[in-house]
């Protein structure tokens, strides 16, 4: 990783502690593209009822209302989390170039409910049409781990 990727982690963190202070899911994620961060997103979707309402779909959003685009080509997403298979999905449709990711899709975190299955973006990634370049930001991995323990200590999926 670079300094950018470095700067731009770091940025995509402390979206998933604004996330968990917003009483939603511990991720957060950003959209860089031509050196400019041109969206922001949190994981609030429960609260405000939409499934959808991931860091990542919502930074996805936010970047192509910016841009006027549909084509995000160029863009790296930056997210605290591995994304799950929906948000990868909307990566790979806006045409993401680069998925910089600070914590890996783990059994436990599996196992409590905080992804959909183990289905593995890697492998998604071989299948599809473009493959996008994802790269595992592993210097982060506590950072990001931390905003998911806070989330728990806070009550996590039963906050009411």
């Amino acid at each position: 990783m670079n300094v950018e990727d470095r700067k731009y982690m770091q940025i995509a963190i402390e979206q998933a502690i604004k996330s968990v202070k917003e009483g939603g899911f511990p991720a957060g994620a950003i959209i860089v593209k031509d050196g400019r961060v041109i969206s922001k997103g949190i994981s609030i979707g429960s609260k405000n009822h939409d499934p959808s309402g991931h860091a990542e779909t919502s930074a996805i959003r936010e970047a192509c209302k910016e841009l006027k685009t549909t084509n995000l080509e160029g863009a790296t997403m930056y997210e605290s989390l591995e994304c799950c298979v929906m948000c990868f999905s909307v990566a790979y449709w806006s045409g993401i170039s680069r998925i910089v990711y600070a914590c890996k899709k783990t059994p436990q975190m599996i196992s409590k409910g905080y992804y959909e299955g183990d289905a593995n973006n890697q492998s998604l990634n071989k299948k599809n049409n473009r493959q996008m370049k994802l790269v595992f930001a592993s210097e982060f991995e506590n950072d990001s781990l931390a905003v998911v323990e806070l989330w728990e200590k806070q009550g996590g999926f039963n906050k009411s």
